[in-house]
C-alpha cells in the first residue's frame, strides 16, 4: 500500500509497504486522518530513522477488532500509540507515559510498528479507544496533542487567578492556552518566533496577549506587564533558548512545565533556577485516563478542536506541509492528512 517514508534529511518519499497482517491480535483499522505532530518534524529534519512511516496522531475505522471483544468492524477508534510494559512501577502508578518501553514499539515512531501516513495500520489492542459519535474524525485525529496539552497543564497544577505564559504557539502551545484558561487562569500569554503564529493565537481567542520572542527586550517586556513575572510557564518548544527564556519569566519561586523536546544537550542558566527556587517539571505524552478525558471534552462540547485545522492534504502533498511547518512564516497550526485522499 501507498505510504510516506522518511528518505534523508528534510526529504520524504512516496513509498510501498505491505498492509498490516491479521493475526488475531492487533486491532485493523482503516485510517481516516492523521496530524502531523512537532516531534515527527524533528525526525524528518535529521532524516532519521530512514523507511520510517511516521504518524502516530490518527482517527480510523476497525476493519479487524483482533483481540478486542468489545470492538467490531466499522467501530470508529483512536489510540494512544505508546507501548509500556504494563508491569513497571511507572505502568503499575498509571504513568506508562515514563515507562521505559514506551517508545519501543510506539505506532508511527518504530520502524516495526508503521503509521497512519498510510490507508492501513496495525494497532496495539489495549491502546485503542473508542470515538463517540459526536466527535468528528478530525476532532478525534488531535485527541494526542490535546492529550499532552492536559497533562501539561495538569502537572502545573494552575490555580484560579494565575498568570501563565506559554512558551511557543504550535498546537501543543495552543491547546496548553486554551485549557490554562479553562483551569481558571486570569491572564495567559503566547511567546512564538512567529509573528504570524503569535497573532493567530489571539484571532483563535486562546490567549490574551503576545510576545515576541525575538524582542532583545521580551524579558523586560514579560516583567513589566506582570510586575513580578508569571506563576506558571509552559515550554514548549524545546530548544536553549526558549527554555531560559522560560526560566527568566516565571516569579521566584514558580514552576516550569518542560514539555519541548529536544535530541540535543541544552544550556540554560541554572544559577536563576537556584536563586529563585524554581521549580522544573518534565512533561512526557499524558496518561490513558488523560487521553479519554479529551475525547469526553469534544464530546460535552467543553472544547472545539476543529479551529486549529488549517487544511487537510493527502500523501502526496506531505512534504510541502512539513516545509510550510517549518518555514517560520506559516500561521499553520494543525494540517491534518487524509491517505486516502
Amino acid at each position: 500500500m501507498k505510504c510516506v517514508q522518511i528518505n534523508g534529511e528534510k526529504k520524504f518519499k512516496i513509498g510501498e509497504i505491505d498492509e498490516p497482517i491479521i493475526d488475531s491480535k492487533k486491532v485493523i483499522i482503516d485510517v481516516k486522518k492523521a496530524g502531523i505532530c512537532g516531534s515527527d518534524i524533528h525526525y524528518w529534519v535529521q532524516g532519521e530513522p530512514k523507511g520510517l512511516v511516521m504518524g502516530h496522531e490518527f482517527s480510523g475505522v476497525v476493519t479487524d477488532p483482533g483481540l478486542r471483544k468489545d470492538l467490531k468492524i466499522g467501530d470508529r477508534v483512536t489510540a494512544l500509540p505508546i507501548s509500556p510494559c504494563l508491569k513497571c512501577h511507572a505502568c503499575l502508578s498509571g504513568n506508562p507515559q515514563y515507562c521505559i518501553h514506551t517508545w519501543d514499539n510506539a505506532s508511527g515512531l518504530s520502524l516495526d510498528n508503521p503509521g497512519a501516513l498510510a490507508p492501513k495500520m496495525a494497532i496495539r489492542p489495549d491502546m485503542v479507544i473508542k470515538i463517540p459519535d459526536s466527535v468528528t474524525d478530525d476532532e478525534a485525529a488531535m485527541t494526542e496533542p490535546l492529550a499532552v496539552g492536559l497533562h501539561a497543564i495538569h502537572l502545573a497544577d494552575i490555580k484560579v487567578g494565575e498568570k501563565v505564559l506559554v512558551i511557543g504557539g504550535g498546537i501543543i502551545g495552543l491547546v496548553s492556552c486554551m485549557l490554562a484558561k479553562m483551569g481558571g487562569a486570569s491572564y495567559v500569554a503566547v511567546s512564538e518566533t512567529n509573528k504570524n503564529r503569535g497573532k493567530k493565537a489571539l484571532s483563535l481567542g486562546v490567549a490574551d496577549e503576545f510576545f515576541d520572542a525575538l524582542d532583545p527586550n521580551f524579558i523586560e517586556n514579560v516583567m513589566d506587564r506582570t510586575h513580578r513575572g508569571f506563576d506558571k510557564v509552559i515550554e514548549c518548544c524545546g530548544n536553549s533558548n526558549a527554555v531560559t527564556s522560560a526560566i527568566s519569566s516565571v516569579k521566584t519561586g514558580g514552576t516550569v512545565i518542560l514539555v519541548g523536546v529536544s535530541l540535543d544537550a541544552i544550556t540554560i542558566p541554572s544559577v536563576v533556577a537556584v536563586m529563585h527556587e524554581l521549580t522544573l517539571k518534565g512533561a512526557i505524552a499524558y496518561t490513558k485516563e488523560e487521553f479519554k478525558t479529551c475525547l469526553e471534552l469534544m464530546y460535552n462540547k467543553k472544547i472545539d478542536m476543529t479551529k486549529f485545522v488549517d487544511k487537510v492534504i493527502s500523501l502526496d502533498e506531505v512534504q510541502d506541509a512539513y516545509k510550510e511547518l517549518t518555514s517560520g512564516e506559516s500561521s499553520a497550526i494543525k494540517i491534518l492528512v487524509d491517505p486516502n485522499k
